[in-house]
C-alpha cells in the first residue's frame, strides 16, 4: 500500500523505429521499445511498413511520460496507428501526462501518423508535442482525433487541460506551427460550437497537396474547414457531434490523402 502523500507510480514509455526501403518494400532497420510503449507489425498489405503502437499502461494520467520517434530512410513509407483509443484520465493537481512524438522523413520517404482517438476524461491534464522533420521531397500525413468526455456516461468536462503543439519543418526551416491550448470548463467552450463532442486536426505536407484541396472540401461538413496554408501544405480541422460522426468524416478524408490502405485497427 502506498502511504498517503507519497508519490504514485507513473508510466514511462519510449519507442524508436527506423525503416528503410529495400527489395520492393519498407522494412524495419532499427527498433527499440522501453517501458509502457510496445509496437506490433501486422502482416503487410502493400509496400508500406505498418506499425501499431500499444500503451500497456492502459491510458495516461498525471506524471506519465511517453516518447515516440519514427524515422524513414530514403523512399521508405511507414504507416503508424494505435491499437485502440488512448485515454487521458484524471490527474492529481499540479501534474500532467506528457507525450512527445518526433517524425523524421528522408528524401522520397513518407510517414502516415494515424493514431486512433484520444478520449479526454474529466480532470485530465495532457500536454502533447509533435515534431516533424521533412526532407525536401518527403511527405507526411498527420491525424489527431479527440473525444471530449464519455458521452454515453453523461460525462462533461468542467475541469480539464489539453496542450497540443505541432512543429513542422522542411529542410531545417519551419513550415507550419499549430498550438492548441484548452483549459478549465471545456463543456462551456464546446457549447459555443453548437454542441460538438469531438474534433480532429489533420495535415498533409507534400508537393502534391494542392490537388487534394477541392476533393477534401467535398468530403467534409459545414462544421469543418480545409485550407491550403501554403504550397505543399494542406490543413483540415473538423468538429463533430460525437466520435461516430467524426469517423464518418475522417475515413474518406484519410483515404483520399493516404497512399496506403487505412489501418485495419481503425475498422475493428
Amino acid at each position: 500500500m502506498t502511504p498517503v502523500g507519497a508519490a504514485q507510480p507513473r508510466a514511462i514509455g519510449a519507442l524508436q523505429l527506423v525503416a528503410v526501403f529495400g527489395r520492393g518494400c519498407s522494412q524495419i532497420s532499427g527498433l527499440r521499445q522501453q517501458g509502457s510503449l510496445k509496437v506490433l507489425f501486422p502482416r503487410p498489405a502493400g509496400a508500406a511498413l505498418e506499425a501499431v503502437i500499444l500503451n500497456t499502461a492502459g491510458g495516461l494520467t498525471g506524471g506519465d511520460r511517453m516518447q515516440t520517434t519514427v524515422e524513414t530512410g530514403p523512399g521508405a513509407h511507414v504507416v503508424v496507428s494505435t491499437q485502440a483509443a488512448e485515454r487521458a484520465y484524471r490527474a492529481q493537481r499540479g501534474s500532467r501526462a506528457e507525450v512527445d512524438v518526433t517524425l523524421t522523413v528522408a528524401a522520397g520517404g513518407r510517414i502516415d501518423w494515424l493514431p486512433q482517438e484520444t478520449i479526454l476524461y474529466e480532470g485530465c491534464a495532457l500536454a502533447r508535442r509533435l515534431r516533424v522533420n521533412l526532407a525536401s521531397s518527403g511527405k507526411v500525413l498527420l491525424v489527431e482525433p479527440l473525444i471530449f468526455g464519455r458521452a454515453a456516461m453523461g460525462e462533461t468536462l468542467r475541469n480539464a487541460l489539453l496542450r497540443d503543439r505541432w512543429d513542422i519543418c522542411r529542410d531545417g526551416q519551419f513550415l507550419f506551427v499549430d498550438a492548441l491550448h484548452l483549459t478549465g470548463d471545456l463543456q462551456a467552450l464546446l457549447d459555443r460550437t453548437g454542441g460538438a463532442g469531438a474534433m480532429a486536426s489533420l495535415m498533409y505536407a507534400g508537393s502534391d497537396a494542392g490537388r487534394f484541396l477541392n476533393m477534401v472540401r467535398s468530403l467534409i461538413p459545414v462544421t469543418a474547414g480545409a485550407s491550403l496554408i501554403r504550397d505543399g501544405l494542406l490543413f483540415v480541422r473538423i468538429l463533430a457531434h460525437d466520435g461516430f460522426d467524426l469517423r464518418k468524416v475522417l475515413f474518406p478524408v484519410i483515404e483520399c490523402l493516404s497512399a496506403a490502405p487505412l489501418p485495419k485497427v481503425w475498422r475493428l
